[in-house]
């Protein structure tokens, strides 16, 4: 699963900025994620055509990175984010970031991209969804 992560000055309207470049462009977004930290908004998209919304947020002036990110189904219970989290810590695989997608009877889908994906592939091969 591929990611657009945008981090930028925080600003009233900036969600709908996107929304609205993305939806002239016929992009249909998939997931959206917008938080501010310390003055600076970071939205995180999944989108149904990937290069074209790259393109079209670069286009617009947004500082849009791409991240590839691995989907787990891990049970809904607690202590199972630490399970997954824990596999990078003791295999020394920075995380970038682990972000909950959603939750589906007994267990969630969760989504993780670390620096690097081959490793992080092996790390959890046993719960991947891909």
């Amino acid at each position: 699963m591929k990611q657009i992560r945008i981090v930028t000055r925080s600003r009233m309207g900036l969600t709908a900025e996107i929304a609205e470049i993305l939806g002239d462009k016929g992009i249909n977004i998939e997931s959206m994620d917008a938080e501010e930290v310390s003055g600076m908004d970071v939205v995180s998209l999944e989108v149904d055509r990937y290069n074209q919304a790259l393109h079209a947020l670069r286009d617009a002036g947004f500082p849009a990175v791409t991240e590839d990110a691995l989907l787990l189904r891990v049970k809904d219970e607690p202590g199972a984010l630490a399970m997954v989290a824990n596999r990078f810590k003791e295999a020394d695989v920075h995380l970038r970031s682990i972000r909950i997608i959603r939750h589906e009877r007994n267990f969630g889908i969760v989504a993780v991209s670390s620096e690097d994906s081959e490793k992080a592939r092996l790390i959890v091969k046993d719960c991947l969804l891909e």
